[in-house]
């Protein structure tokens, strides 16, 4: 039997260390290409699991932040707790705006997406750890890549994915509170055309010009933008050329695909592919190159029953939020595609990630890390009638 107003207790009393926690890994620069930044950050949470007598496992990369594993009681069927250490900021943020609280505010490169829901789940692991005499099946996963796509985290996820029982992702709520039952997911490629150079004023006509090919299939690329299902597409950066007097033998462009469902992806991707095979321009090739991909957070019986829990819980801890659906791509989606029930956005309050201006609401913290913990307690002392049973 779970001790939940120990626990809560616990969490409760632990403000200032999980304060000192935060600090400590926003001042580490954990850009998502520095594998070593990440490390660090990822060094300074294998010592608060060790200190507080959690085992912990690594999964070495030699390009990207090491996966981190901490786990405590069985093998079986464990509730799975996720973030991601990396960030969107180069080398030498932190020094430039280190961690600071003003104003109720935590701010510094990171703190909202998502160090602050690191700090979180290992404080709620930590609060098992002690309040337990055996401690329940509960495991956290901490990667180094989710900003790239979890190139090297994507087959970890979803093989702890496959024997949990339910997950939870820690990235930061919305900013008016609510927590993540839906996500779309993103494929991100590159375009690349070959052409032929020509002087063009000379010979234009000897010449097959990549830009003029680019430019007709950006105007059919984009018709797989589709309202209705919500399927967009972005082409965000373009290049190409060698001079103005030039026909153009080289171009380049940058597509970020956007969908809810995994039909949608399907449909993009077919349109996608037809149109990188048509030959506007004779003389000029095209090819594709896929540079990383999230997968749709489809909302599920299942996920919504674990929301609704999770809500219940809020509630009866003085919290009112709600669920919604973000553009905006996660872990989440991977461990929503295994059939495994996931709610995402755990993690505190806060705004503006990606961004100089983030922040997370420091009393949000406590609250959101009391919510999960007790949530989790409900979720291992369901019955065999639960949905994640």
């Amino acid at each position: 039997m779970l001790d939940e107003q120990a626990i809560l207790s616990y969490l409760e009393a632990s403000g200032p260390g999980l304060l000192d926690l935060l600090e400590r890994l926003v001042n580490i620069d954990s850009f998502s290409a520095d594998k070593g930044g990440v490390d660090r950050a990822g060094d300074v949470l294998t010592a608060f699991y060790q200190s507080h007598g959690i085992a912990i496992q690594s999964r070495r990369s030699d390009t990207y932040g090491d996966a981190l594993i901490a786990r405590l009681g069985t093998e079986a069927r464990p509730v799975l707790l996720m973030g991601h250490r990396d960030t969107v900021f180069p080398p030498g943020e932190a020094g430039r705006r280190p961690f600071r609280i003003a104003g109720g505010k935590a701010t510094g490169p990171g703190v909202n997406d998502m160090k602050a829901g690191l700090a979180s789940i290992a404080l709620v692991m930590a609060a098992f750890r002690s309040c337990c005499s055996s401690p329940p099946p509960l495991w956290s996963l901490t990667t180094g890549d989710e900003e790239l796509a979890s190139p090297f985290s994507r087959p970890i996820i979803e093989e702890l994915a496959d024997g949990a029982r339910v997950v939870f992702n820690a990235e930061p709520a919305r900013a008016n509170g609510n927590v993540v039952t839906s996500r779309k997911g993103g494929r991100f490629m590159l375009l690349e055309l070959e052409g032929k150079a020509a002087h063009a004023g000379v010979n234009f006509f000897d010449g097959a010009s990549a830009i003029h090919a680019m430019a007709a299939k950006i105007v059919r690329l984009s018709q797989a933008t589709d309202r209705r299902t919500g399927t967009t597409l972005n082409v965000g950066l373009v290049r190409g050329g060698q001079t103005v007097n030039t026909v153009a033998p080289r171009a380049a462009c940058e597509i970020d695909l956007r969908f809810a469902s995994p039909a949608a992806r399907d449909a993009a991707i077919a349109h996608i592919d037809a149109v990188v095979a048509e030959r506007e321009i004779e003389g000029v090739s095209a090819t594709l190159h896929l540079k990383g991909e999230f997968l749709p957070m489809v909302a599920t019986e299942r996920s919504l029953a674990l929301f609704d829990l999770y809500r219940t819980t809020a509630r009866d801890l003085g919290v009112a939020l709600d669920g919604e659906f973000t553009g905006s791509c996660a872990d989440s989606g991977f461990t929503s595609a295994r059939g495994v029930p996931t709610l995402c956005g755990v993690g505190a309050v806060g705004d503006g990630s990606h961004t100089p201006d983030e922040f997370v609401h420091v009393d949000t913290i406590i609250p959101r890390a009391k919510i999960l913990a007790l949530t989790i307690c409900r979720v291992l002392a369901g019955s065999h009638s639960s949905p994640w049973e």
